[in-house]
């Protein structure tokens, strides 16, 4: 039983969800939105609203817990000079997710994960 477990598994190894995950929250970061997954979308938001949060923080601390999650340089930088301070004076709520229908493929349910 699966009690207390949280998150997604979407069938793939948990180190390889993680880099996936990551490598999502570095695309919403980089692009500012991201046509993915419902599931994916509701598990990487709460990652990408962390990471602004730590923005906005600033210090040594939160640079260094950002680019341990983002796994990229690059992003994290872009994300302490350039996003966070866009996000000054709101309290939380960065990201939006808009429904957009099923997959022509396999029906699954495509939305885009946007900053607000």
């Amino acid at each position: 039983m699966r009690h207390q477990r949280k998150g997604r598994r979407f069938g793939i190894q948990p180190s390889h969800r993680r880099q996936m995950l990551a490598n999502l929250a570095c695309s919403v970061l980089e692009h500012g939105r991201v046509k993915t997954t419902e599931a994916k979308a509701k598990e990487v938001k709460p990652l990408v609203e962390k990471a602004i949060t730590m923005g906005k923080a600033g210090d040594l601390h939160s640079r260094r817990t950002a680019i341990s999650m983002l796994r990229n340089k690059k992003i994290s930088y872009a994300l302490f000079n350039d996003i966070a301070p866009r996000y000054a004076e709101r309290q939380g709520g960065y990201t939006r997710i808009l429904k957009l229908g099923p997959r022509a493929g396999d029906a699954a349910e495509m939305v885009y994960l946007e900053l607000v």
